[in-house]
């Protein structure tokens, strides 16, 4: 107990006499559970924020009748049902224990700004729906102006209007895809917000949403039900059960609001939070090594203190204590300020998220016990986790040591090791080869990718010899006898180097890999349009994921009564039940949709499909075992069961999907009709501007939805992919930030080590800028191997994700050589400055001093 007392002493004495040694390893912590509780904070909160919200809105609802059966896609978070009959109401209105009832419409409405953009759309759904007068029933309350009575007037939510520059007694368009003309006569919110996040939402009369929202008359996709005094939500549901007809269902109003709830918040949170905590753990990796780095120095560099406390009679676990007491400390005080820190980061984002348009709902910061005791736990592990294997190592000190003359570690990469990751690395890439290539899977191209990771960071000495004699190598003729002094330098001890290199080298990997993804995601999109597409021209919304309304489908007809044009299709959306399993149908002109689209080898015939007839992709008809002339059993939202007969069998699914009816054939099950993409090629001689500037013209009555040429469908198609990145990059950011902090910090204790050389140098005539210049091209070096071995891993790794998530669909890998410069670009001169402030302190050295340190 005793010696464990002292050892602790001795910790703590060493870290007030040597503070700055620890100061990259307490940056490092703190940055790592920062981030680390910022989002677990942010995560507790969101879903906070969403719960009341939606608990407040929906207070007054305490049952909702709804369609039984509901068609999901792949991809869709949302099922499509089918609607119920309005006549309900009354029917609902007469059972015992009812208040009031009232008919939910919604369908998609698009709002025009007042600069005549859309506003929203871009991921958010827009919404439209009927205005319900019962304000106990209705999730919206009026915050300004009055409710919609006449045709044409509208509500909007008052998010919407803001950002759209709109105000009360403005008249703008609504897209339901058809344009319809109204006027904005009060604004509302929801749960006391602004908006639902940021859905935007259009309430208009019940008789302008039946017309405009549904297919026809006396249908909407809900009713709301509010019960009377004493009658509670289960009560009411068991109540309703008995006058429902068949395929109409009753659930508890705190039902259908967790529903919604977890529909708008739900998923799009277990992605934000799940997406921010990878990156968490990348930030955290990266610390392990700069942390590991410098405690291994700081042991190296204490060889002679920690031997003459062993010739002394300390034990070795008394060093070993000593070593973890130092490392506790670090972890614990910079684990606590990271976690005020995450609180700051997640006050700062919930202020800053509104103004830029995320949906961050207000209220106060929720902090779960989970978010403070995690984020501490995990600091202080990463800390000691990378201290244990250099305090062990400083237990192992022999007594001699302290005879020593210097303590300067020059280890280089032992044969042990050279072995081990030899072997590791061919069998990580050809598990990872196995996985991709030959047995599809998932898990053992994940296996093969972490030992791949390891086996670079095994064999990260022995590279660093080669690669910094390669990389260093212009050096000597460029900068001199300074270039071959930072050279050496960084030789001295490539175990040295190479951890100090692998903390950016796993950041620039995980920047090199998403770069590789995206832009072979882009270049297979640009692939798909040149070899599927065979248009001129394509009109197209202005939207991605869940937004926007569509395009009108009488936009088509128009366009191709165009004289400038011969051939216009509009591609529309429906969904059914193939084999019991939801598929998403292309509803279009079979015939018309050959001309335009390069559809690939056609088994069958594109023509004569009437209410019957369905074209179907290759790949699901070898799944289904089907062929021209097949039978097969649609079963859709409203119920109905069809049976269709197979036409035609095509290769080229990319853009017409994998199932293909007529609108004739859809238009009894439809709910509201929309093309997403309208194809257009010109008549023989008409030039791409002429025909291009004809068909805005007509497509401005409808909307007006963005008419591309294929070359700016494609860009305007791989834009998301590009917003993807910037997101990457900007959390990426930290990672490669504490790398370099680690540069920094391990250059510095490298130069405390290296005192007495650089004042003999000092002394036989290297100057000051010679001094500062070869420890900058020496960090420069530690940067350079790092970021060439995190493109080296990164691009292969790229290239394993890009084959593992093709799947059926062929992926085109593409090396973006101009990106990869930038970052490797980026990576150089981060370096670069990261050795700025090092060799200050180093030109600063007195030289007398210098010589006389021990």
């Amino acid at each position: 107990m005793n010696g464990t007392r002292a050892s602790v002493r001795l910790s703590i004495s060493s870290l007030r006499a040597h503070k700055r040694r620890f100061a990259g390893t307490f940056v490092a912590v703190l940055l790592g559970v920062a981030f680390l509780t910022g989002t677990l904070v942010m995560g507790d909160t969101l879903r906070a924020s969403f719960d009341t919200m939606f608990t407040d809105a929906n207070a007054g609802t305490d049952a909702v009748v709804r369609g039984t059966d509901v068609i999901t896609v792949a991809g869709e978070t949302r099922g499509t049902r089918q609607p119920v009959s309005t006549a309900l109401v009354k029917r609902i209105e007469r059972t015992p224990g009812v208040a009031a009832a009232a008919p939910d419409i919604q369908g998609a409405g698009q709002l025009i700004g007042a600069d005549g953009k859309p506003v929203g759309g871009q991921g958010p759904p827009t919404l439209a729906g009927n205005w319900i007068d019962d304000p106990e029933l209705n999730p919206y309350r009026l915050a300004a102006g009055r409710a919609p009575a006449a045709p044409g007037e509208v509500v909007v939510n008052r998010g919407t209007a803001d950002r759209g520059g709109l105000r009360i007694g403005d008249t703008t368009v609504l897209r339901t895809p058809d344009p319809v003309h109204v006027r904005i006569v009060g604004l509302a919110t929801f749960g006391g917000q602004d908006g639902m996040g940021q859905v935007t939402y259009t309430a208009m009369t019940q008789a302008d949403a039946e017309k405009y929202l549904t297919p026809k008359p006396g249908q909407a996709s809900a009713i709301q039900v509010r019960a009377g005094p004493g009658t509670g939500q289960r009560e009411l549901v068991d109540a309703l059960r008995p006058v429902l007809p068949k395929g109409v269902e009753a659930i508890t109003g705190q039902a259908a609001a967790a529903e919604n709830r977890d529909m708008i918040s739900g998923a799009f949170l277990g992605l934000f939070t799940t997406l921010l905590l990878v990156f968490s753990g990348i930030v955290l990796l990266v610390a392990t090594f700069s942390i590991h780095n410098t405690f291994a120095i700081v042991v190296a560099q204490r060889t002679r203190e920690n031997a003459l406390l062993r010739a002394l009679g300390a034990a070795r676990r008394q060093v070993v204590v000593a070593t973890l007491v130092e490392a506790t400390a670090v972890a614990v005080i910079a684990s606590a300020a990271g976690l005020a820190g995450g609180i700051g980061i997640a006050a700062g984002l919930q202020a800053l998220f509104p103004a830029v348009g995320f949906p961050f709902p207000g209220g106060s910061l929720v902090i779960g016990t989970v978010s403070l005791v995690l984020p501490l736990a995990v600091g202080v592990l990463v800390c000691l986790g990378s201290a244990l294997l250099p305090a062990v190592r400083a237990g192992r000190t022999a007594p001699l040591a302290a005879l020593r003359e210097s303590a300067v570690d020059d280890s280089g990469a032992s044969r042990p090791r050279a072995v081990t990751g030899l072997v590791l690395l061919p069998a990580s890439v050809g598990a990872i080869l196995c996985g991709t290539l030959a047995v599809p899977s998932v898990w053992l191209p994940a296996l093969g990718a972490v030992a791949a990771l390891a086996a670079f960071v095994i064999l990260g000495p022995v590279a660093a010899t080669y690669a910094v004699r390669t990389l260093g190598a212009p050096l000597g003729r460029l900068r001199g006898v300074t270039g071959g002094l930072a050279r050496r330098n960084a030789l001295r001890s490539p175990r040295r180097t190479a951890s100090t290199a692998t903390a950016l080298m796993i950041g620039v990997a995980v920047v090199s890999l998403f770069t590789v993804f995206g832009a072979s995601l882009k270049a297979t999109m640009n692939r798909t349009v040149d070899r599927s597409f065979a248009g001129d021209v394509a009109i197209s919304a202005p939207a991605f994921g869940a937004g926007g309304s569509g395009l009108s489908p009488r936009l088509a007809p128009a366009v191709g009564r165009l004289p400038q044009v011969a051939t216009a299709v509009g591609l529309g959306k429906g969904v059914a039940e193939v084999d019991g399993a939801g598929r998403a149908l292309t509803v279009t002109d079979p015939a018309a949709l050959g001309r335009v689209f390069d559809l690939g080898r056609v088994d069958g015939s594109l023509t004569g499909f009437g209410t019957n007839g369905i074209a179907v992709s290759a790949a699901e008809a070898a799944e289904r075992g089907l062929r021209p002339g097949s039978p097969v059993r649609l079963t859709f939202t409203d119920g109905a069961r069809q049976d269709f007969t197979v036409r035609a069998v095509y290769d080229r699914p990319e853009l017409a999907g994998d199932y293909v009816i007529t609108r004739r054939a859809w238009a009894p099950h439809r709910a509201q009709d929309s093309d997403s993409l309208i194809a257009v090629s010109f008549a023989p001689g008409v030039s791409t501007a002429d025909g291009k500037a004809a068909v805005a013209r007509t497509a401005a009555a409808y909307g007006n939805p963005d008419v591309q040429t294929r070359g700016e469908y494609a860009k305007s198609s791989a834009g998301a992919i590009d917003m993807m990145l910037t997101l990457v990059y900007a959390l990426l950011a930290l990672a490669v930030l504490i790398a370099l902090l680690g540069i920094a910090n391990t250059l510095t204790l490298a130069l405390h080590e290296r005192t007495r050389e650089l004042g003999l140098l000092r002394a036989v005539g290297q100057t000051r800028g010679q001094l500062r210049s070869m420890v900058r091209w020496e960090s420069v070096l530690v940067a350079a191997f790092g970021t060439a071995g995190g493109l080296l891993l990164g691009g292969f790794l790229g290239w394993v994700l890009v084959e593992a998530s093709a799947g059926d669909t062929a992926v085109a890998f593409d090396l973006p050589p101009l990106r990869l410069l930038a970052v490797a670009l980026v990576g150089i001169v981060a370096g670069a400055l990261a050795g700025l402030r090092p060799a200050r302190r180093a030109a600063r050295l007195d030289v007398l001093r210098a010589i006389a340190a021990q």
